[in-house]
């Protein structure tokens, strides 16, 4: 009963501020997910084969959910929509429960981003606080100024696209940046050989195809690779930028004040910092807001700001979100949509109360 009542009280909020009720699909076409979504769902999902063949899964997050039925209705509007639900899905920890119940909200399709962000996190927290949960930590990141760093570092192009890539894989991931320090990964050979092929595939004829690709296509490829650095000697001081990036770990306030600091020691260009992260109006709040620059490594469809609620006493997660403005084109859509969500656990929340 009690878990029913402050459930109320949510839904009471999220009404009261626009939000419309929808309800996604439980059964969804796995290998649509995990061809769109990438191989981390893969390792999640509980599939299963229908009567026709097909390869169907529980739905192992709203999010993507919510993501597919917008699609489907060929909806071009805003959706500004909220959903009580369950997720399914493994977590490789035997404690936590593969069914998560799941109070969420999303707006799709508006290009008010700053503020959209803003109505997001606002609206989790007043909702936590029409509940009377009074002491929580918010942590909150944006993925995105790791990319936009990346793209201001002078590095070859191959260690640009090999950081962003993997930056999802945090052992992987240190392990590239030992190997940037060295810049163990050329290999006098293999350029050789590259420069040998080029050579020779210049003679062919340009719109001879191999393997699907039309030969000028491979050229132009084969051409900016051999163009990339070899040799790198700044990789020792790269790496220890981006490490000391990724440290970077202050009150919500001095946002601003830690990252110009940084761009200013290593003589990086500062207007990197775009003033999207909704600090002032979280800053306001009166609850303890941490900004990190390393959080929200853990789901790969995140582009922007990032957050998470958790009790301060225990610091069991409460509610989850952030910016995700490439996941609809991964699902399917012929462009980026500008999307931003999160969802209170409600597993976690009845352990709270």
């Amino acid at each position: 009963m009690k878990s029913k009542n402050y459930s109320k009280k949510i839904l009471k909020v999220f009404k009261k501020r626009g939000f419309v009720f929808s309800e996604p699909d439980v059964l969804l076409d796995s290998n649509y997910i995990i061809q769109r979504s990438g191989e981390n769902f893969k390792k999640l999902i509980l599939t299963f084969e229908d009567d026709s063949g097909r390869n169907m899964c529980l739905r192992p997050d709203l999010t993507v959910a919510s993501c597919v039925k917008y699609l489907e209705e060929n909806s071009k509007d805003t959706a500004k929509i909220y959903y009580l639900g369950q997720a399914y899905r493994r977590s490789g920890n035997s404690k936590n429960p593969i069914i998560n119940d799941q109070l969420g909200l999303e707006i799709i399709g508006s290009k008010k981003k700053s503020s959209d962000d803003k109505e997001i996190i606002n609206t989790i927290l007043k909702s936590i606080k029409k509940i009377k949960i009074k002491k929580v930590v918010v942590n909150i990141g944006d993925v995105s100024l790791f990319k936009q760093l990346i793209g201001l570092l002078k590095i070859p192009e191959r260690w640009k696209l090999r950081l962003i890539r993997h930056f999802w894989r945090p052992n992987y991931f240190e392990d590239l940046l030992n190997r940037l320090e060295t810049n163990s990964d050329i290999d006098p050979i293999a350029v050789d050989l590259d420069k040998k092929r080029f050579s020779e595939m210049k003679k062919l004829n340009q719109n001879q195809e191999i393997a699907g690709r039309k030969i000028s296509e491979i050229l132009s490829r084969f051409n900016k690779k051999i163009r990339d650095p070899r040799s790198f000697s700044e990789g020792k001081r790269t790496a220890k930028i981006i490490r000391e990036f990724l440290k970077i770990n202050c009150p919500v306030k001095q946002t601003d004040r830690y990252l110009n600091n940084f761009f200013i020691k290593y003589n990086i260009k500062k207007n990197v910092i775009n003033n999207e992260l909704p600090t002032k109006s979280l800053s306001k709040s009166g609850y303890k807001i941490i900004f990190s620059t390393n959080f929200g490594r853990d789901l790969e469809y995140y582009t922007g700001m990032v957050f998470e609620i958790s009790a301060s006493k225990n610091k069991q997660e409460i509610a989850r979100g952030g910016r995700y403005d490439n996941l609809l084109k991964s699902l399917g859509s012929k462009k980026d949509i500008s999307a931003v969500g999160a969802a209170i656990n409600l597993n976690n929340l009845s352990r709270l109360m």
